[in-house]
């Protein structure tokens, strides 16, 4: 298709993660290849540059790209709407406009029973999530509101169902679905369309996880009613792109919320 070539996305938390069999490992970078593979530019951010640098170097080889690496943390002692602003800012200086913003990024202290997560644990949901998405999203308006562009942000079953040791994840992912509809709200009259994925992914963690603690995996990890466990690039990326296709957009005229879909449990 093509049609995001000369477009610019954000991806939060799109460091190169790959399974054993070769094919993406984690939802950010299964996204960035989707968007590469359509032509998009990329503003790709997170913690581990290292990461950051091999999803670079592959994505510009393989489908003649440019991206553009921001080491980003959005935490709690850290001048958060400085951070966001800043990428939005270098994204705007490097290509001249902003059409798509993914907020992809999480980290959570997953495992840890409610009465016993520390305010650090939940702090380190709410900031890398809940407050990302957030300040991103304030940062970005404005280039979005000029390109009428897409706001793609990740919420999760674990706050549709109450996984067990998942509560500051599911509250931070509960929040973004919240703060996703307001967004919807409020900035459809200005042509930006607002959608939230909450996606089961087969990833690198995933597959660590199977094959260090066998047992635990088959107690907590269930096989979806599809009968396979979501592809990071073939499934959740290329629902990404469509979310990004404008005669998608502007054939429906309004904003759609994936909820329990791409392989999550009903």
């Amino acid at each position: 298709m093509s049609f995001l070539k000369g477009k610019t996305a954000i991806i939060t938390g799109a460091g190169k993660a790959v399974l054993s069999d070769g094919r993406c490992g984690s939802i950010g970078y299964g996204i960035a290849t989707a968007y590469a593979k359509e032509g998009a530019n990329l503003v790709i951010t997170g913690r581990n540059v290292a990461k950051l640098e091999g999803a670079k170097h592959d994505l510009e080889d393989k489908y003649g790209i440019k991206v553009l690496v921001i080491a980003a943390d959005i935490n709690e002692n850290a001048d958060n709407e400085a951070v966001a602003k800043s990428v939005a800012e270098a994204a705007m200086k490097e290509f001249g406009r902003i059409d798509v913003l993914i907020n992809n990024a999480q980290a959570s202290a997953s495992g840890v029973p409610l009465a016993e997560h520390t305010t650090e644990q939940f702090n380190l949901a709410m900031y890398s999530g809940l407050y990302a998405t957030f300040y991103y999203m304030k940062a970005c308006y404005p280039y979005l509101k000029e390109t009428k562009g897409s706001v793609i942000n990740f919420a999760s079953g674990a706050g549709l169902f109450g996984n067990f040791g998942q509560c500051s994840y599911a509250a931070a992912k509960e929040g973004i679905r919240g703060l996703s509809r307001v967004a919807a709200t409020e900035w459809g009259r200005d042509g930006i369309n607002v959608n939230v994925i909450c996606p089961l992914a087969w990833t690198q963690q995933l597959e660590q996880f199977k094959n260090a603690y066998p047992d635990a995996f088959d107690k907590n990890v269930h096989m979806p009613p599809m009968g396979h466990f979501g592809d990071a690039e073939l499934e959740i990326g290329r629902v990404c792109v469509q979310l990004a296709n404008p005669d998608f957009k502007y054939m429906t005229g309004e904003t759609l919320t994936l909820e329990g879909g791409l392989g999550q449990r009903p």
